[in-house]
């Protein structure tokens, strides 16, 4: 009698450990974000079709991501301090930055003929690089995480060009 006792409470066991196994994957399933979300996290940019002084709205997890190529007279009127700023891939300097102003948020617009961005919320300036020219934003555009590859940068990841800026000051953590 005790044999067959003993088999039903391991089988009991048993059927509670696969319950209880079953019901910590349905748990972590619901706390995993959705795939929408995690696909939503990165985005591909292809550079090699940018022409000079055209500003590219891209999107990046809702928020607008402003693509400038510089062009070689752009360049040549940025200070080395200021290029910091641009990201280089192949040949071309590109500004990548979040297109919300430091300020309040506003989206600030691109004149070419100027080469420079205008906040109209409050008259807030930015030059080709995204410094501020002129205040209130207390920074200049923030430059989202990002990782090239070849011709590509890929938005949401983290590369080495991208931590270097964190540690020398250029940019903040988006």
């Amino acid at each position: 009698m005790s044999n067959r006792r003993d088999f039903m409470g391991m089988a009991l066991g048993g059927f509670t450990a696969l319950g209880g196994i079953g019901a910590l994957y349905a748990m972590k399933k619901t706390w995993d974000p959705l795939p929408s979300v995690k696909s939503a996290g990165f985005t591909t940019i292809d550079l090699k079709d940018y022409q000079d002084n055209v500003i590219v709205t891209e999107k990046w997890r809702g928020k607008p991501i402003f693509v400038l190529k510089q062009s070689k007279e752009m360049l040549a009127k940025t200070k080395e301090e200021e290029k910091k700023r641009l990201i280089k891939v192949g040949d071309g300097y590109y500004l990548v930055c979040v297109g919300l102003c430091t300020h309040l948020g506003c989206i600030p617009s691109y004149d070419p003929n100027d080469k420079s961005f205008l906040c109209a919320c409050h008259g807030g300036m930015y030059d080709a690089t995204a410094e501020v020219t002129k205040a209130p934003p207390p920074r200049g555009l923030d430059i989202p995480p990002f990782r090239i590859d070849g011709t590509k940068l890929v938005l949401g990841e983290t590369g080495p060009e991208y931590e270097k800026m964190l540690a020398d000051g250029t940019t903040m953590k988006v």
